[in-house]
């Protein structure tokens, strides 16, 4: 019934604007209309990443389910793992309209929606009543206005403490003006140092640690990324998760739309994406977790970001296409591959193409 969406529910979708169709996604996946995803048990999929053991390595990155309403709803499609946000603390209507754009020939989507959300209460309720059996991170940003943008990413760990199974802080979108400023060295230093700080007193309050990620951009030099390196390592970050939207528009095939401003996502940020989280896997070394995102589509694309270097995936962009089927056909297509590649665990595949992904030039 899933995959009757790539013949008829995407048509229909499509005749909508992407926000308007994105609103009604949710509404269907409110109503139960999509049925639970029954997936075969692999425990080769199995493994515990900064603490927390995931069924599977496929995660829904931040930027679908914004304000909490569908958590358990996603996790029911086959994913391993789900992730809210970005929340705010106060609400904000985000950027003006139409501000999502769908590049259909490059399987491709820019938006510029600039944190649009309801807020760290509306959020908090819903995680509060919702009954969730798998893993939800809370990602969390700072308002547009805020005049401590530090200190909104401190309440975002304060408020969701305990219904976080992990944070992730991010500083990568490109829609919201100065937002990408704290990657730099100096600001990126007084955030983690803010952010760790939240949640180590909370850990001493509670007796939980909770991991916290930080969630960066694709389009960095080698010398922000060196930075960024130093930071994360010296701060004791929990993760890193590569990466947000581009704001490069290279080699796309749609250019009326290509010239839409905001971040770029799907299928032409796989490349890009995938080099900077094997750029990134050298320099921060094989302990520290990281989640890879951007472009995947299959079951191979998933696979690939973890040999370039990634210990769990996440998707969106492409689910637009591949319909609400894709995450339970990706996990169900992994099996297979790990039996051609004859390993008792998807983590022996980490890292094996890493060197072929960090030498890529993008």
């Amino acid at each position: 019934m899933i995959d009757a969406f790539k013949l008829l529910g995407k048509r229909g979708l499509f005749l909508f604007d992407p926000e308007a169709a994105h609103g009604l996604s949710i509404t269907a996946l409110k109503s139960g209309l999509l049925p639970a995803c029954s997936l075969p048990a692999d425990p080769r999929l199995s493994q515990t990443v900064a603490g927390l053991t995931f069924a599977n390595p496929l995660g829904m990155a931040a930027g679908y389910d914004k304000n909490a309403e569908v958590t358990a709803a996603l996790l029911r499609l086959g994913f391993g793992f789900t992730e809210i946000g970005t929340v705010t603390p106060k609400p904000q209507a985000g950027n003006p309209k139409p501000r999502i754009f769908r590049l259909e020939r490059d399987g491709a989507v820019i938006n510029r929606l600039g944190f649009n959300n309801e807020g760290h209460a509306a959020a908090l309720a819903r995680l509060q009543a919702a009954k969730i059996s798998g893993i939800v991170g809370v990602n969390i940003g700072a308002n547009k206005d805020s005049e401590d943008r530090i200190a909104d990413y401190v309440a975002g760990i304060r408020t969701f403490y305990s219904v976080a199974r992990y944070f992730t802080a991010n500083i990568s979108s490109p829609n919201t003006p100065g937002l990408r400023d704290l990657q730099a060295r100096d600001s990126l230093d007084q955030l983690l140092s803010a952010v760790l700080s939240a949640r180590d007193a909370e850990a001493a309050r509670t007796g939980r640690k909770i991991p916290v990620f930080l969630k960066i951009a694709p389009d960095l030099t080698p010398e922000g990324m060196d930075d960024i390196a130093a930071e994360v390592l010296s701060h004791a970050l929990d993760g890193l998760i590569v990466s947000n939207t581009t704001l490069s528009r290279e080699g796309l095939s749609d250019q009326s739309q290509a010239k839409e401003a905001g971040g770029l996502s799907g299928r032409p940020l796989f490349e890009k994406s995938t080099a900077v989280l094997a750029a990134m896997r050298q320099r921060l070394g094989p302990d520290l977790p990281i989640i890879g995102v951007g472009g995947v589509s299959s079951a191979e694309t998933a696979l690939e970001k973890i040999r370039a270097g990634a210990d769990l995936v996440q998707l969106y962009s492409c689910m637009v296409y591949e319909g609400p089927g894709l995450p339970a056909r990706i996990v169900r297509g992994l099996s297979p591959l790990l039996d051609r590649e004859g390993v008792a665990s998807i983590r022996e595949l980490r890292d094996s193409r890493l060197d072929y992904w960090a030498d890529r030039k993008v």
